[in-house]
């Protein structure tokens, strides 16, 4: 989970709060871990103690309420992807110099290859770990080399200098927002766990992943901090290889290309296979055509992107626009978790439920403060 965590848009959007907010970006990342835990833990219980996707879940709590939730889930997947199509634009640029619309291009057609012929795929899946083992090792590396003030840093991360509505809904969306949340879920009753036997694993998980995505997080604000700090002046083009070749010259540059490219180019046809998924339960045409359907996402992914343009305002924006999503999701789930004709017999926690009404509550309002900033900014 760590390795698929440093996608794109991780990387992006910790580079450029961090020199946005410098040490105080790491309060940011404390509130952001704790509303992540809060979210995760509600949905995951309930998906497996009913043992059903989300999309069927809402459907029978109102007719038609998980169509809703599945098209804003599909929109959110949607601008994830035309995100990860921007990463691969990035990270070809870094590697060849390549315009990061041509790179765009190029990395739709091998996505689709690797879609359609499973070897590849695995060969692929194989290599991005490899590479994303190595790019833990280089970041600590980098946040060693740097010399961040790690003093600041720890007393900004709880008394902050300045807070941002913007960066904490952007990590959280990044993080569980949109369909990631749900495909985690999903993943697990894939993998046979439901019931409330399950529920201790399921906990363990949901809190396991979510803080060792924030321990990389922290390494990367570090390590970002530093070399903020001695004075290096990051190209906003692609704010996190700056930081990379500030620290560990061209060659970490270059690796750190390599990574990104893989990173997001896995993530392509991932966002597209989970964002399909939730369609597949509504009519037997979807699920019988599914490969079509995700071929034509990626597809469209690519020309969205070759539209809007600019991957890093792109990288940024999508995590604040499933940072949105996800107390409306969250929302559903909790008004699930007391119904007893969905639960049956299972009492959902009273902390968890307050959590979690806390979540949607803070990231509504949020939420609205970042829409109010996008509109007069």
């Amino acid at each position: 989970m760590a390795t698929s965590a440093i996608g794109p848009g991780f990387l992006t959007q910790t580079t450029v709060f961090t020199k946005q907010l410098l040490s105080s970006f790491g309060f940011v990342i404390v509130i952001s871990i704790l509303l992540d835990i809060g979210a995760q833990m509600n949905i995951w219980r309930v998906l497996a103690v009913t043992g059903k996707r989300a999309q069927d879940l809402a459907n029978e709590l109102f007719p038609g309420l998980g169509y809703l939730l599945a098209g804003l889930i599909l929109l959110g997947g949607l601008a994830f992807n035309i995100g990860n199509i921007g990463g691969c634009g990035l990270g070809l640029n870094v590697l060849t110099g390549m315009d990061t619309s041509y790179g765009a291009l190029f990395s739709c057609v091998i996505a689709l290859m690797i879609f359609w012929m499973k070897e590849a795929g695995k060969m692929m899946d194989l290599f991005a770990k490899f590479l994303g083992i190595l790019m833990i090792l280089l970041t600590i590396y980098v946040a060693f080399s740097s010399h961040p003030p790690l003093g600041d840093a720890l007393q900004h991360s709880f008394i902050p200098e300045t807070i941002s509505s913007t960066a904490i809904v952007t990590l959280v969306g990044g993080t569980v927002g949109g369909y990631i949340c749900f495909a985690g879920g999903h993943r697990l009753l894939d993998a046979g766990i439901s019931g409330e036997a399950q529920l201790p694993s399921v906990n363990r998980s949901a809190v396991t992943g979510i803080l060792v995505t924030a321990v990389m997080r922290f390494v990367l604000f570090l390590a970002a901090l530093g070399v903020i700090m001695q004075g290096a002046q990051l190209d906003m083009s692609n704010p996190p290889a700056s930081v990379f070749r500030a620290a560990a010259g061209d060659l970490g540059y270059r690796f750190f290309g390599v990574v990104m490219w893989c990173a997001a180019i896995t993530s392509v046809v991932g966002a597209a296979y989970t964002s399909v998924s939730f369609l597949k339960t509504f009519h037997p045409w979807i699920a019988n055509n599914e490969r079509w359907l995700i071929s034509g996402f990626i597809v469209f992914s690519t020309g969205a992107y070759g539209l809007i343009g600019n991957p890093v305002k792109i990288l940024v924006t999508v995590g604040a626009l499933n940072g949105l999503i996800l107390p409306i999701a969250l929302a559903i789930m909790l008004v699930v978790s007391h119904k007893t004709a969905l639960v049956g017999t299972y009492k959902h926690s009273a902390i968890l439920t307050a959590v979690g009404w806390l979540v949607v509550i803070v990231m509504s309002y949020m939420g609205g403060l970042t829409i109010r900033n996008w509109i007069f900014h």
